[in-house]
């Protein structure tokens, strides 16, 4: 037998610890897929929150109208809401009855209709949550965390200058990435105009809208609905 032919063990070991191209490629089609995948399932996530804030807006028109057609009264405002919705408390000042939600649309204030506004609606099994006024979770939330409000579009408490309707729903600490989703999802996708605009959290009443190209990713908004 001819000598100096046959492959050191350091050889062979070398060869049996590498990867083949074949190998290669496989590991990092097996890295792509789950990649995609965690960014598909970021993607669901995001469409999921999105549709969740979209829903908070959709569904307060609904119970307003509804609590009209029952007891020709608006929530918040309805003088009689004692009688009408046993439990209830009645809010103050001259301007009860008078057809409007008055007051800001994030008010604290328990005598404020945009306050009570809840409290009808949840006793008439309109929305769901406490009617407990000093309930920790009575304040409306979000998807984000952020509070939901409503107040009737009047000058002295429109979140968001230049908007007109009967009504406003705002929801805060929406990141502007959706945001933007949102405003595309229920108007025009131009959060600067139409019935669906946004302002930065914390923004006072009224603030001019920001346009969709300057809306940061990053930061919180304060997004408007009227109708």
């Amino acid at each position: 037998m001819r000598e100096g032919h046959s492959p050191s063990v350091s050889n062979v070991r070398a060869r049996a610890s590498g990867f083949t191209l074949v190998e290669l490629a496989i590991v990092l089609v097996i890295v792509g897929l789950i990649l995609g995948g965690m960014l598909r399932a970021q993607e669901l996530v995001y469409g999921a929150r999105v549709k969740n804030l979209a829903n908070d807006f959709r569904v307060i028109p609904a119970a307003i109208y509804a609590y009209h057609d029952r007891f020709h009264a608006i929530p918040g405002d309805d003088r009689n809401a004692t009688g009408h919705v046993p439990g209830a408390s009645s809010a103050s000042g001259s301007g009860v009855g008078n057809g409007t939600i008055d007051s800001a649309w994030n008010s604290t204030a328990s005598t404020d209709e945009s306050r009570l506004f809840w409290q009808h609606l949840r006793l008439a099994n309109l929305v769901s949550g406490p009617a407990d006024l000093s309930d920790p979770l009575y304040t409306p939330r979000n998807a984000m965390g952020g509070i939901v409000g409503v107040s009737s579009v009047m000058p002295a408490q429109l979140q968001i200058a230049g908007m007109s309707g009967d009504y406003q729903v705002c929801s805060s600490a929406v990141p502007g990435r959706f945001a933007k989703q949102l405003d595309a999802t229920l108007d025009d996708a131009q959060t600067d105009r139409g019935s669906v605009r946004a302002v930065p959290d914390g923004a006072p009443m009224p603030s001019p809208p920001v346009a969709t190209t300057a809306i940061d990713d990053s930061a919180t908004y304060t997004v408007c609905m009227t109708f």
